[in-house]
């Protein structure tokens, strides 16, 4: 079985629910306190075994590749940021039409070639405390099964149509074969659970021609109508363990600030939090 090196980082997205700020910086690169979500992002890939990282942006998001590659210095603050552009090699692709998920792993093809690879969005940041990184869990399940891999977890009904749910087959601790998927639902109604796709995937090379027979939805290709093409060869969902937050919501991002601000700062930020809170 090849070992997953590889991994591709859907950024080109407009941001829109973050304008007016989007305008100058790409939502990808709103700070968490003293870093950029890309940052964690990458780091996750880094600290999961990845070699080779491809971020897929749009024409006006040069800054992410001024970022991690704007050559190495003796500040301290950058120390990190060093030691991951040293453990990571970067390439981009840009992705010039907004055509969905799927297409923007469509620019990935050449550079995977017969791999299996991970996907990780842009703007999902996910920290497990003391364990293992979200896409190493995910690999573990890839290297178990040699399958497809949706990483999820269960969400509240009203927040799971917002994302992609799972028809449920057979479960064994966190891996659960997939049956179905169902792309935002319209309704609570009727859902099949509440196991929600949330930004993570490892995926075989089949996944190319699987996007290329996905139907447009809502006028793109979404990643998730391709690989549920590949449920006959087989596809698992692997309920990872770890907190992830939403930064192109507003409030996900406010939440990652606060709760990264915790971990940064413990008993002062408690301290701070209550203090504030008695004044609403």
């Amino acid at each position: 079985m090849q070992k997953v090196r590889k991994a591709v980082i859907p950024a080109a997205g407009h941001g829109t629910r973050f304008l007016p700020v989007t305008k100058a910086v790409p939502k990808e690169m709103l700070a968490i306190i003293d870093k950029p979500a890309l940052h964690y992002i990458v780091k996750e890939a880094a600290d999961s075994g990845i070699e080779e990282v491809l971020i897929v942006i749009s024409p006006e998001k040069q800054m992410i590749g001024q970022y991690f590659g704007s050559g190495e210095t003796e500040c301290v603050a950058e120390r990190e940021l060093n030691e991951l552009t040293r453990a990571v090699k970067f390439r981009y692709a840009v992705q010039r039409d907004a055509g969905g998920t799927g297409a923007a792993v469509m620019l990935a093809r050449d550079f995977t070639g017969d791999e299996p690879f991970a996907v990780m969005y842009g703007d999902d940041v996910i920290v497990n405390d003391g364990g293992r990184p979200c896409l190493a869990q995910l690999i573990d399940a890839y290297e178990r099964t040699g399958k497809s891999i949706l990483g999820v977890q269960e969400r509240p009904p009203e927040e799971a149509i917002k994302y992609a749910v799972v028809k449920k087959g057979r479960s064994e601790g966190r891996l659960t074969e997939v049956l179905g998927i169902i792309e935002k639902p319209a309704t609570t109604e009727g859902l099949p659970s509440t196991l929600s796709s949330l930004g993570r995937y490892v995926l075989t090379p089949d996944i190319y021609p699987a996007i290329e027979r996905a139907p447009l939805f809502r006028g793109e290709k979404y990643l998730t109508h391709a690989v549920e093409k590949l449920i006959p060869k087989g596809v698992y969902a692997c309920e990872f363990e770890g907190t992830r937050y939403d930064i192109g919501d507003k409030f996900g991002y406010v939440r990652a600030n606060v709760e990264m601000g915790v971990r940064r700062f413990g008993d002062k930020m408690k301290d701070y939090l209550k203090e504030l809170t008695r004044g609403f």
